[in-house]
């Protein structure tokens, strides 16, 4: 069963306990081909494999290259697949840590995604996405699962016009993940479309070709600032499962996060708590946001 059969047997059970809960009980017959059919979609509901429906999003496509749910151009709907797989490979290797400004994006293969099926309402496409594997850093999901709520968070929060939560997804993701999402807004742009995109049971719609615009204004890499910068003072606490640290100068406490690339954050309060050091921070920025703090790389702690 793909997405499309699953969000139909979802709906169908839920107009039926709909209908039935407007029949009073003493209306035997009028509720008992209700009753029947909604037994009928529990069963089949009850049947499939929950498993398989999650690992599965939808994007759906809006505008000049979209004729209704009849057709889409195939030049545009090859270059936008094409643009969205791109920017979630890029994202999923940056949450790993493993992405760098040039070169080849790592593990490309294992965050592949493959065309299943067309899309209900406008035209679209269904894609199932690699499951999670025993290396994957994020239990229970794969990098590519995690890259599309990231994704999702990114676009919502660059039409929103929320600055702080902007940087705060922007510092999670390598610079060139974010432009890869540009580029992706960018095909939209070319060809006047927009799209939706549903993961997980959440969805994020642009509305029109105006929030296209306004999404790669607030992404582009002039309204981004990134630097590297070095702070004197003393580490105040360490939250190894949350992966964050306090870390106090002569100018106040500083907090922010452990990168992917420092396997044991722990080592920071076994080694370095309550005692002056120097680190070396990345720091980012977007738009009038508060800047985002994280700590990389423990070779440059100075005691």
């Amino acid at each position: 069963m793909n997405y499309r059969e699953y969000d139909m047997v979802s709906s169908e059970i839920k107009q039926l306990e709909s209908l039935l809960a407007d029949i009073p009980s003493n209306r035997i017959i009028e509720r008992m081909g209700l009753e029947s059919r909604l037994k009928s979609a529990k069963k089949i509901f009850e049947s499939i494999e929950k498993e398989s429906i999650r690992h599965r999003a939808v994007i759906t496509f809006r505008g000049q290259p979209v004729m209704g749910s009849h057709g889409i151009v195939a030049e545009f709907a090859a270059k936008a697949t094409g643009a969205f797989s791109e920017a979630v490979s890029a994202i999923a290797a940056s949450l790993s840590d493993n992405l760098k400004y040039m070169g080849p994006i790592p593990n490309r293969e294992r965050n592949q995604m493959l065309i299943t099926g067309t899309a209900i309402g406008s035209f679209g496409f269904e894609f199932e996405i690699p499951k999670a594997d025993e290396d994957s850093l994020f239990p229970g999901s794969s990098e590519a699962e995690v890259a599309l709520e990231k994704m999702q968070e990114l676009f919502n929060s660059s039409i929103t016009g929320n600055d702080d939560l902007l940087t705060e997804l922007v510092e999670e993701i390598h610079p060139r993940a974010v432009v890869k999402a540009v580029e992706f807004l960018e095909v939209m742009k070319t060809n006047k479309a927009w799209c939706a995109l549903s993961f997980k049971e959440k969805t994020f719609r642009f509305s029109d070709l105006e929030q296209i615009e306004r999404a790669m204004s607030k992404l582009d890499k002039d309204n981004i600032t990134e630097t590297e910068g070095v702070f004197q003072g003393e580490l105040q606490g360490i939250l190894p499962s949350r992966r964050t640290f306090e870390f106090k100068t002569s100018e106040g406490i500083i907090t922010g996060k452990i990168g992917a690339e420092i396997k044991d954050p722990d080592v920071l309060n076994r080694e370095y708590l309550h005692k002056p050091v120097s680190l070396n921070l990345r720091i980012t920025q977007v738009g009038q946001g508060n800047p985002r703090y994280m700590l990389n790389d423990l070779t440059h702690i100075v005691n």
